[in-house]
């Protein structure tokens, strides 16, 4: 998952950066609003609303009027309930006060993805690409009309990528859908995606997207 980190203190920023990329996230740091304003479009964005060159409220304003699905967090020292309720107004999606804690700030990142997940278009509840066909409903899989014996695990996995066909999901959003958290062992999911691959017996059908995810084969 891709994150822009909005945050004028370059020593902050710096060491934000570092702690979310040990967590598997891509991270951009912008240290203005015209920067933040210029940025690679971003999966989720974290807005400190004290900037040198606006209010971080415009910025929030106008990502918000760009993307209506973008995730916004604020994290700022204005901890009043005016600024919490004007922030939220504005478009921000959650709010976090400073001084705060990684583990506070994982959590909330983790309860905002879980909202877009819930969010998604609902799936077919059959899914056939090529000789794989996936029940999603019965949580059945057959290869070449073989059942194949997955892991719960590796079913959720399946799944998870079965939802959107030829669509590339991040590391962060299949370790969501499956372990409802983005912080886990380092290799936990390329294991599991290993051992699903040796089960489907087509390493082509679960395709890997260097710096991304994974996707399963459309057709």
């Amino acid at each position: 998952m891709r994150i822009l980190l909005v945050e004028d203190d370059r020593r902050v920023g710096a060491v934000m950066t570092s702690m979310l990329q040990r967590r598997g996230y891509a991270v951009e740091h912008a240290a203005t609003a015209t920067a933040a304003l210029e940025a690679a479009p971003a999966d989720l964005v974290l807005l400190d609303l004290n900037l040198p060159d606006g209010d971080g409220l415009d910025v929030c304003r106008t990502l918000r009027a760009r993307n209506e699905h973008l995730g916004i967090i604020a994290v700022t020292a204005r901890g009043e309930e005016r600024d919490r309720v004007t922030g939220l107004r504005t478009g921000a999606d959650d709010y976090v006060v400073k001084p705060f804690s990684m583990a506070e700030l994982q959590a909330r990142i983790e309860a905002l993805l879980r909202r877009s997940v819930r969010q998604a278009p609902a799936a077919p509840t059959i899914v056939q690409v090529g000789p794989l066909r996936i029940d999603l409903g019965a949580r059945t899989v057959e290869v070449h009309r073989t059942p194949a014996n997955l892991t719960r695990k590796e079913f959720d996995i399946l799944a998870s990528l079965a939802r959107q066909p030829g669509v590339a999901l991040t590391r962060e959003r299949i370790m969501l859908d499956v372990w409802q958290t983005t912080w886990s062992g380092k290799h936990t999911l390329e294991v599991h995606v290993a051992s699903l691959r040796t089960k489907l017996g087509d390493a082509d059908l679960v395709q890997t997207v260097r710096g991304v995810g994974y996707r399963l084969r459309a057709t």
